[in-house]
């Protein structure tokens, strides 16, 4: 990074920053669990899903807000031309707008609580705020000892699947918690590929991310294992009758799946050809959730 690139940002910078396409990890599992609680009840409520919604797109603004605030503490985004901290040079300004989306996406979970006098949806919320808090934040930073994919998997696989099922059922089920498998693993495999690009930057700030830990070349044989097991389940669970028959779909994401494991698997050990490999996970990770949820909602029809 240079100090140009920090003088004179460019929209590019700003959109990196900004991340739009990262969002797709807020609306995927609200999709995915309104639509399998549509396959099992034949209702929805529209009112409820696009609270839900907005709710979890502004809790994800603030976890990458924060991200950047928490990571220019460690000094780790030193070289990351794309921070907020670094784009705009005022840390305190962009802790207190991700607070403040903080604020607003827990108040719309708050309204759901209210009108159906129940918490559930709001712990289970609340839950997953705090493991995303301890993924930067201090004292815990649990990313940097390589467990943020973990945190993620967790987050947005079954919390967050579980609590739009629940938001529209008041009950749970075992095929959203098969469902909320897959997307676990799907939004994992963008933090994982994250790290293909940075391991000077990791190994220097103290972070031992898992590409740290095993390597690149090791890294790109595991993501295509991944890969592989996310779509076995997917038959399976079909096979087994979990999933409706309709779920099949998930398979038309199979190309960015087979690209993603090809790009990664060629260029894993230079940093600059591999970098936009997340973006091919979050490619990966959209269509996977969009055709699964799809599925659940022919089945319903």
């Amino acid at each position: 990074m240079t100090t140009n690139s920090l003088s004179y940002p460019n929209s590019k910078l700003w959109l990196a920053a900004i991340k739009p396409p990262m969002y797709s990890v807020a609306i995927i599992p609200i999709w995915v669990g309104t639509a399998v609680a549509l396959a099992e009840t034949q209702t929805l409520s529209w009112e409820i899903f696009i609270t839900f919604l907005s709710s979890a797109i502004l809790i994800v603004a603030w976890i990458n807000l924060s991200n950047d605030v928490f990571d220019s503490e460690t000094g780790i985004d030193q070289n990351k031309a794309h921070s907020l901290v670094n784009l705009t040079g005022n840390k305190s300004l962009i802790f207190r707008l991700g607070n403040l989306f903080l604020a607003l996406g827990i108040l719309g979970i708050l309204a759901i609580a209210w009108l159906q006098q129940d918490p559930t949806v709001l712990g289970i919320v609340l839950l997953c705020c705090f493991l995303g808090y301890t993924y930067q934040g201090p004292p815990f930073r649990l990313g940097y000892q390589g467990l943020g994919e973990i945190i993620c998997f967790i987050c947005f696989g079954p919390l967050a699947i579980a609590a739009a099922y629940y938001s529209q059922t008041h009950s749970w089920s075992i095929a959203s918690l098969a469902a909320s498998l897959i997307i676990g693993i799907s939004t994992s495999l963008i933090l994982f590929c994250s790290h293909f690009h940075q391991v000077q930057d990791d190994l220097a700030a103290g972070k031992r991310s898992p590409i740290v830990r095993l390597g690149t070349a090791i890294g790109a044989e595991l993501l295509s294992w991944i890969c592989g097991a996310m779509f076995a389940l997917i038959a399976l669970f079909s096979i087994w009758g979990i999933f409706p028959a309709w779920t099949i779909l998930t398979l038309l994401s199979l190309p960015p799946a087979l690209q993603l494991c090809r790009h990664v698997g060629q260029y894993h050990n230079q940093p600059d050809r591999v970098s936009n490999c997340k973006f091919i996970a979050v490619t990966l990770h959209f269509w996977s959730g969009l055709f699964l949820g799809l599925g659940f909602v022919l089945s319903a029809l």
